[in-house]
C-alpha cells in the first residue's frame, strides 16, 4: 500500500458478504479507509457472495485492467424452478418435475455450456440498451431483445447433489459471463428448468478468496500494492531514463520495453524500486501509448 497526501493508494481483496450491493461496499470503505477515491471491478449481485476488489486513490484508475482475467464461481443449480431474476431472489416462473434427472445427465448437458458459446444476458444486468440498464428496465416489467454475446466457459464442473434436485457447481469462465444464465440454460437443456442460488466468486485472475478480508477488517495497512494489483498483467522494469519518459506520458517504441513482437495486452511498468510507473498499451505500428502514468513529472 502506497500512501499520498490525498489518501492511500493501492487494492482491496474484499469477501462481501450477502445482502450488500457492490455499491454498499464501495460507501462503506470510503469510511474505513478514509477518501472519497474508491471504485470497484466486477460488480457481485447483493445475493451473491465472494471476491470483490476495490481500487483505492490511485488504483481506482487501474481498474479497468483487472477486468481482463478469467474468474472462477461457485453455485448450485436448482432443477425444477424458473425464477424471474434467474436465481431464488425471484419470483417463481414455471415449475417442472425433474425428480428423474441424476448426475450423470446433468454431467452430460454441462459439456455444451464449455469452450467459446454465446449467452443471452438476463434482464437483471447492469448492460445499457439504449441508455438504460437492463435491470432497471426489469424492475418496471420492461423486457428487451437482446443479443447474444461470445464468452468462453473454461471449465463447467457439476457436484454430487446436496439435495433432491440441487447440483453444486464451479466455473471458470471468461470475464461478462452470467452464472445465473448457464444455470437457466442448463435447466432448459434437460427437458425443463433451473435457477441459481449461493453463488460465490471465489477468484479473479490470481487474486482468491483465500486472500481476501471481510468488509469490517478492510484498513488501509492492508491493502495491495499499485504493482500488486497489475500483477496478472505482464511486467517490465525500465530505468530512469526511461522512466522520465513516461512520466512526461510519451509514446515510446514497443521495444523500449524489451517485449516480444506478438504480446498484444497491456503491460505494467515498473521503475528500478519496483514501484508501478504505468500501464502501457500497443499503439500504432510498433510504438506503445501509456493507458494510465501514476508516476509524476
Amino acid at each position: 500500500m502506497a500512501r499520498t497526501s490525498g489518501g492511500p493508494d493501492g487494492l482491496a481483496v474484499v469477501d462481501k458478504n450477502a445482502g450488500w450491493t457492490s455499491h454498499d461496499v464501495v460507501a462503506k470503505a470510503r469510511g474505513l479507509l478514509g477518501t472519497r477515491k474508491v471504485g470497484h471491478s466486477g460488480t457481485l449481485d447483493p445475493d451473491a457472495t465472494g471476491l470483490l476488489l476495490l481500487g483505492v486513490g490511485k488504483v481506482t484508475r487501474l481498474l479497468r485492467y483487472l477486468g481482463l482475467t478469467s474468474k472462477r464461481y461457485t453455485g448450485v443449480v436448482v432443477l425444477g424452478t424458473t425464477t424471474t431474476t434467474l436465481d431464488a431472489a425471484g419470483e417463481v416462473t414455471g415449475t417442472w418435475d425433474m425428480s428423474g434427472i441424476g448426475l450423470a445427465e446433468v454431467r452430460g448437458a454441462a459439456t455444451a455450456f464449455t469452450g467459446d458459446i454465446l449467452q443471452v444476458p438476463p434482464m437483471v444486468s447492469a448492460i445499457q440498451v439504449d441508455g438504460r440498464r437492463l435491470h432497471e428496465l426489469a424492475r418496471e416489467g420492461i423486457e428487451v431483445e437482446r443479443s447474444p454475446r461470445p464468452v468462453s466457459v473454461h471449465s463447467l464442473t457439476v457436484g454430487d447433489p446436496i439435495a433432491p434436485g440441487c447440483f453444486p457447481i464451479e466455473v471458470a469462465c471468461s470475464s461478462g459471463t452470467y452464472i445465473r444464465s448457464l444455470a437457466a440454460d442448463l435447466g432448459a437443456a434437460l427437458g425443463g428448468g433451473a435457477h441459481l442460488r449461493d453463488l460465490r466468486r471465489i477468484a479473479i485472475g490470481s487474486f482468491s478468496i483465500a486472500q481476501a478480508v471481510t468488509l469490517d477488517a478492510l484498513r488501509p495497512e492492508v491493502l495491495l500494492t499499485p504493482a500488486d494489483a497489475m500483477r496478472d498483467l505482464t511486467t517490465v522494469t525500465v530505468d530512469d531514463a526511461v522512466r522520465a519518459d513516461i512520466a512526461h506520458g510519451k509514446v515510446l517504441p514497443v521495444e523500449t520495453f524489451g517485449l516480444a513482437s506478438e504480446v498484444t495486452e497491456p503491460w505494467a511498468v515498473l521503475g528500478p524500486d519496483g514501484s508501478l510507473l504505468a500501464v502501457y498499451e500497443r499503439h500504432r505500428g510498433d510504438t506503445a501509448k501509456p493507458g494510465v502514468v501514476l508516476v509524476s513529472a
